[in-house]
């Protein structure tokens, strides 16, 4: 159903579900980007906890990391949706035009990617200190990192970055059959990866025994690729929510800042993992 045919039927009766901004009587201001913040700092928390309470003698019960982690994502999920709800499902449906805000959406994206590639880049020089000095590095045996599965789950990423991209041409030709057809096939595809890299783990860590505790490499391996996991699945929960606001009507030629910002962040995460498994598995198994 498009726009125009929402209005004539009643505009809000179209809605998705509503929530009440928070607080009130405070102009724009919002709670809720703080909300998500603090949500999306209790992955960083729970993860340490995590770290804390395992190991030979762990500090901690082993327990609440995991809870802490469980907690955050509730709590940054229930941010998420206040925050884009208000700030750009509320507006379509009264019909705010796209204009200078729509430019500044697209260079707050860039700006949050330029943070991002700091995050990752630390992981990084932290891989690359551990990598110039002896190598294989103190700690367990190193597995075979580089197996069918990660090439597989590799083809996968880059292959929904091909159908998002398609999907927001067809969004922009006006066929929005196609448009939500191709959104479909890449949030199936992101879930796939997600699945991909929950076996993955399981293969190492059940299967070789190889663990966070393993030694510096694999700190830094499971650190980079679980931090990308977390990325991903955001990126996944971004495109779901583009989805359904797609299915109610929303979205057009004129109006798809959500869907241009959307896909500038999931092609940012594909990008990063294709240098990922370039430095990280395969770089593991050259021996200089």
């Amino acid at each position: 159903m498009s726009v125009d045919e929402a209005d004539e039927h009643g505009g809000h009766h179209h809605h998705l579900p509503a929530v009440e901004d928070w607080p009130r009587g405070f102009g724009e201001a919002s709670w809720w980007p703080f909300i998500t913040a603090l949500g999306g700092a209790g992955f960083y928390v729970g993860a340490a906890l995590f770290v804390l309470g395992n190991g030979e003698e762990p500090l901690i019960d082993p327990l609440i990391g995991p809870a802490v982690f469980v907690g955050s994502t509730f709590v940054f999920l229930a941010g998420l949706y206040g925050w884009l709800y208000h700030a750009f499902i509320v507006n379509f449906w009264e019909g705010e035009p796209e204009g200078t805000s729509s430019r500044g959406l697209r260079l707050a994206m860039l700006l949050f990617l330029g943070s991002e590639i700091s995050t990752f880049g630390a992981g990084f020089v932290y891989y690359f200190f551990i990598r110039a000095g002896t190598w294989p590095p103190t700690g367990g045996e190193l597995p075979h990192l580089l197996s069918s599965l990660v090439l597989i789950n590799t083809a996968i990423l880059v292959v929904s970055s091909f159908t998002l991209h398609y999907a927001h041409v067809a969004l922009l030709n006006g066929k929005r059959g196609r448009f939500k057809g191709l959104l479909a096939v890449t949030l199936l595809l992101g879930v796939v990866f997600l699945g991909g890299q929950v076996l993955e783990y399981y293969e190492f860590i059940v299967g070789a025994g190889f663990t966070l505790q393993q030694g510096v490499y694999a700190s830094a391996f499971f650190g980079l690729t679980g931090l990308h996991g977390l990325h991903v699945t955001l990126g996944a929960v971004l495109i779901a929510i583009v989805f359904i606001r797609a299915l109610y009507g929303q979205y057009s030629p004129d109006r798809h800042t959500s869907v241009s910002t959307v896909s500038m962040y999931w092609h940012f995460v594909d990008a990063v993992w294709i240098f990922l498994v370039v430095v990280l598995y395969v770089g593991a198994e050259v021996h200089f």
